[in-house]
């Protein structure tokens, strides 16, 4: 690769990139401490499903499936937070849950409630604490049915019968998704450390590991800079979402909060990778004069298809067991982890099914496809050709994990990285590493679907 000359203009950009970056960055990562950790409410979803499916458990599973009491569970990590800090409907299942007194600090607290049908039940749950013979018409109960888990535990405290909701065909599908829940994961791990064993007794017997030939495009590392901090961020992060929310909220008005919410994710995700796409264009048709769609630049090798698809199921399953290993000794070591992804939070709580689905084809599609050639597509291939393989799989990874801006969520997405870049390189082909990527966002996608109750 020859030295090119550096114009002075392009050396100022990537300066002033550098620079908004870092405080971007530095402000993104700060801002996650404060996010709450979607794992409790995953948690929470867990037990609820449980409590709701116990009806349809066979006997000799309930062992495996239920090993404590779900809604003592929940009471219990419920307890373990600050009252304040609780949602509404969790301050309310807290109250419910805490048997068998009514406690003291729970007093005249329906004033502290918004939503109107939850002062309400704050009062016939005191009702019900200050006379314990009191039992209202269970049809006063009627608006909480769309909360089918509220409304057994309502059952259960004013002794009401909730078989015409909780049915045993509702309880079959519940436990059908507490099975999925435990079992899918499970598999997973199992099959990919199979998988990682069987590659790491190939790779030491070999004496090597089957690297494929990675090109790189002709681009300098100030290209790089370019690309990532000045496309990526300062362009896709911070301006064109100036855009991306303006051109929803012009429609926007009479929809739902819930779509509105995931138009601005999909527009904003689409909006966003705009910028770094045109810059990777530019960059490309400088090189050859022109841009041609037939001309593989990328190393995408989407034929054989079949072999592409393989060697991106191979990969996904294979990182799966580090990626959970490295989240386990997050947990582990540092409790209440804040910083998890929003969008985790607003697909387990989206009733939408168009809402649904946009924001499934923003995880599963847009960005691995957008990331994919970022990441793995450029960065990878430029970094590996001036500084060694090993060292551009370790710093793409590292970047990419920064890139999401989240503290508690690099040291996974850290190894998911490198579990890309090594798909890449050892398939050759960039498609591989984006049927990996979309496969470990489907898995989450598919785990947090599941947990809606």
């Amino acid at each position: 690769m020859t030295t090119k000359n550096i114009s002075k203009s392009k050396l100022t950009l990537a300066f002033i990139s550098i620079v908004i970056t870092f405080f971007v960055w530095q402000q993104g990562l700060r801002d996650s401490l404060n996010r709450p950790s979607v794992s409790f409410d995953i948690s929470q979803k867990e037990q609820e499903i449980a409590e709701l499916s116990v009806q349809s458990i066979p006997v000799n599973l309930k062992k495996f499936f239920i090993i404590n009491d779900p809604v003592d569970q929940i009471n219990k990590s419920l307890s373990e937070v600050s009252f304040e800090e609780l949602t509404e409907r969790n301050k309310l299942i807290r109250i419910i849950t805490s048997e068998p007194n009514y406690p003291i600090i729970y007093k005249n607290i329906s004033k502290d409630f918004e939503n109107k049908n939850f002062k309400f039940l704050i009062d016939e749950i005191e009702k019900k604490s200050n006379n314990n013979s009191y039992k209202p018409n269970s049809d006063r109960f009627d608006f909480f049915k769309s909360d089918r888990f509220l409304y057994h535990l309502l059952s259960r405290k004013f002794d009401f019968d909730d078989s015409s909701l909780i049915t045993k065909t509702f309880s079959s599908k519940m436990f059908l998704k507490i099975l999925a829940i435990r079992l899918i994961p499970l598999l997973t791990i199992l099959i990919g450390s199979i998988l990682a064993l069987k590659i790491l007794w190939t790779t030491i017997s070999l004496k090597k590991f089957g690297w494929q030939e990675i090109k790189s495009l002709d681009l300098e590392l100030i290209d790089m800079v370019l690309l990532i901090a000045g496309g990526f961020v300062v362009l896709g992060e911070v301006v064109s979402p100036l855009f991306s929310i303006s051109f929803v909220e012009l429609f926007s008005q009479n929809i739902s909060s819930e779509l509105s919410q995931s138009l601005k994710i999909f527009f904003g995700y689409f909006f966003m990778a705009i910028p770094p796409l045109g810059i990777v264009y530019y960059q490309i048709k400088s090189l050859n004069g022109e841009f041609t769609f037939k001309k593989d630049y990328l190393q995408f090798n989407f034929l054989p298809i079949k072999y592409a698809i393989i060697q991106g199921i191979k990969g996904w399953l294979t990182i799966v067991p580090f990626v959970l290993l490295i989240s386990l000794i997050m947990n582990n070591l540092i409790d209440n982890q804040n910083g998890s992804n929003p969008l985790l939070e607003i697909v387990l709580n989206n009733n939408n099914f168009l809402s649904f689905f946009l924001l499934f084809i923003t995880t599963t599609l847009l960005a691995p496809l957008f990331e994919e050639i970022i990441f793995r597509g450029i960065l990878l291939p430029t970094l590996s050709r001036d500084f060694g393989v090993i060292s551009g799989i370790i710093v793409s990874a590292f970047i990419f994990a920064l890139a999401h801006l989240s503290l508690a969520e690099m040291p996974p997405l850290f190894v998911l990285g490198i579990g890309l870049a090594i798909t890449r390189i050892a398939s050759g082909s960039l498609f591989s590493s984006m049927i990996m990527h979309s496969l470990w966002n489907g898995l989450t996608f598919l785990n947090l679907f599941l947990l809606r109750t």
